[in-house]
């Protein structure tokens, strides 16, 4: 069923149809205004010869989420946080809505109650796999949906990236605190997380196999962009690292799970924080962020850096980068020193 309007000197025409979301558009003309109409409902009439649009009436989306989460998330590297994410989707009342009454509003509405609750960046990675899973249930699934309804909602502004810095004395307290703690290999993998810039993934994921140290090289076949790198290593690095595989009794140089080293880290934290309460707020990530920031401090340009940290976008590298103001300075200095001499 289609209607034609005219509001305020505009014609605002819609398209109403068992099994789609309701399509709507605004024209200056009228004559516009029924042409539109009339191809809409041709597209929509052959869509409906493709598809049963009765499909949509006995669908949740609830149906697509427990899909996606056995057919495709398995073949994800990160398939056991997709996996909890789409398991707490299934809580929502709108997990129980058919795709025939399902529009961008419900996750309009669902989008502004989570910013209430949890920052902008994960409200944007949420909706971003809602987006997935009904992409796929059109393309993959032969599910009759005219249009992805997470496609339209408006995503929240990201925050800024962070800017915090490991200060000396906090790396000083972190080192006590691995001193008084249990676990050793908290200790190196801080000190390889600094002078490496590498995930924490990555960091647990090095095998005796991945090194050259008469070359100062270490291979990182699994990364967070699944594109594998070879990274040279700092004097330091190869220090920690030979150390590491004289006492690993394992392939593995860090024979631990990554639940097991993020609470080893919180633990250190804790006990660094009775000297230096602000270092609570260090997330281990925080590392990686001083180490690319030290490349950078070290004269390495862009490509460089890149080659190490495996950005693939340099505006993401840029993001990551924070040098201290006060070096700059020292660096502006000393060039005008050269020149004057």
């Amino acid at each position: 069923m289609a209607s034609l309007r005219k509001r305020n000197d505009k014609w605002q025409a819609q398209v109403r149809r068992t099994g789609h979301t309701p399509i709507s558009k605004t024209f200056i003309n009228r004559a516009d205004a029924l042409r539109w109409i009339r191809q809409t409902e041709q597209e929509l009439d052959r869509s409906a010869l493709a598809y049963d649009p009765s499909t949509l009436q006995r669908t949740t989306v609830a149906d697509l989420l427990r899909r996606y989460v056995s057919d495709v998330t398995p073949a994800k590297r990160g398939h056991a946080s997709e996996a909890k994410r789409i398991e707490v989707f299934l809580r929502y009342d709108w997990g129980n809505l058919t795709l025939a009454r399902i529009t961008p509003q419900v996750f309009t509405r669902y989008r502004d109650k989570r910013l209430r609750e949890v920052e902008a960046g994960t409200v944007i990675r949420e909706l971003g796999l809602l987006r997935t899973v009904f992409e796929v249930a059109r393309r993959e699934w032969d599910i009759p949906l005219h249009a992805n309804p997470v496609a339209s909602v408006r995503k929240p502004k990201a925050a800024s990236g962070r800017s915090r810095r490991l200060y000396a004395d906090e790396f000083a307290a972190l080192l006590t605190a691995c001193a008084d703690g249990r676990t050793e290999w908290l200790e190196p993998g801080i000190k390889l997380a600094i002078e490496t810039g590498m995930r924490r993934g990555e960091l647990l994921n090095i095998r005796r196999a991945d090194l050259d140290l008469a070359n100062g090289l270490l291979s990182i076949p699994e990364t967070k962009t699944d594109i594998p790198r070879t990274i040279p290593l700092s004097e330091n690095a190869v220090v920690i690292l030979r150390s590491l595989m004289d006492t690993a009794t394992t392939d593995r140089l860090f024979p631990v799970s990554a639940n097991a080293f993020r609470l080893a880290w919180e633990r250190c934290k804790r006990r660094a924080a009775k000297d230096k309460p602000g270092i609570i707020d260090l997330r281990f990530h925080d590392l990686r962020h001083e180490a690319v920031s030290r490349f950078f401090e070290l004269g390495l340009n862009v490509p460089e850096v890149a080659a190490i940290s495996g950005h693939k976008d340099p505006r993401m590298l840029f993001r990551y980068t924070h040098l201290k103001p006060e070096d700059i300075v020292a660096k502006l200095r000393k060039a005008s020193q050269q020149v004057a001499a």
